[in-house]
């Protein structure tokens, strides 16, 4: 099985540093120029399917990715954005406010910690859904060849699942690649 999977392009939010997680922002125009260049930079690439998180800006960055690829595209809420709760909408000076309020917020990309402060989903539930997600698409579609359309959040445990890096350990972003908006990672089961 082999899996692209990519980061929507950018949206006004993305552009002015707010916390997005499950708030339902479409892309901007950057955001249409970045799908449009994955798109023109996977041309000649085969895919079998399309599997996008039904978030307005991950389905309009496949549906333009798809314009090149003519391909069926599922929509599987698994792969929405983290619930960033009461944080959604804040822009990361003022989420560096409410951590030196609430110290606990810098340890929620910590699986052992799990924190779940202010309404953000706990990160192991979030890697459980993405987990089972994986595990579901790899035992049905283990001969194809799949791209997926996310957010930067859910290609965290994604880059974990893949490397095999045991979720226990995780207690920060350190670990796994920062993607842009449009930016992707390839992924290979053998």
């Amino acid at each position: 099985m082999y899996v692209l999977a990519t980061r929507h392009g950018q949206t006004n939010w993305n552009a002015e540093n707010r916390i997005q997680g499950q708030k339902d922002i479409e892309l901007n125009d950057t955001g249409r120029e970045q799908a449009g260049a994955i798109k023109d930079s996977i041309k000649g690439e085969k895919f079998d399917l399309i599997i996008s998180s039904p978030l307005k800006r991950a389905r309009e960055t496949a549906d333009i990715i798809n314009q090149a690829l003519n391909i069926p595209i599922i929509e599987d809420a698994r792969l929405m954005e983290r619930s960033f709760g009461n944080s959604e909408g804040l822009t990361k000076p003022e989420i560096r406010e409410l951590e030196l309020e609430h110290p606990e917020i810098t340890d929620i990309w910590n699986y052992k910690r799990n924190v779940g402060y202010n309404g953000i989903e706990p990160f192991q539930e979030f890697a459980k859904r993405i987990y089972d997600f994986l595990d579901e698409i790899i035992e049905k579609y283990h001969e194809k060849r799949i791209l997926i359309v996310s957010h930067g959040g859910v290609l965290v445990p994604m880059y974990i699942y893949f490397n095999k890096i045991p979720l226990e350990t995780m207690t920060d972003l350190s670990v796994t690649p920062k993607l842009k908006n449009g930016e992707f990672l390839r992924f290979e089961i053998k």
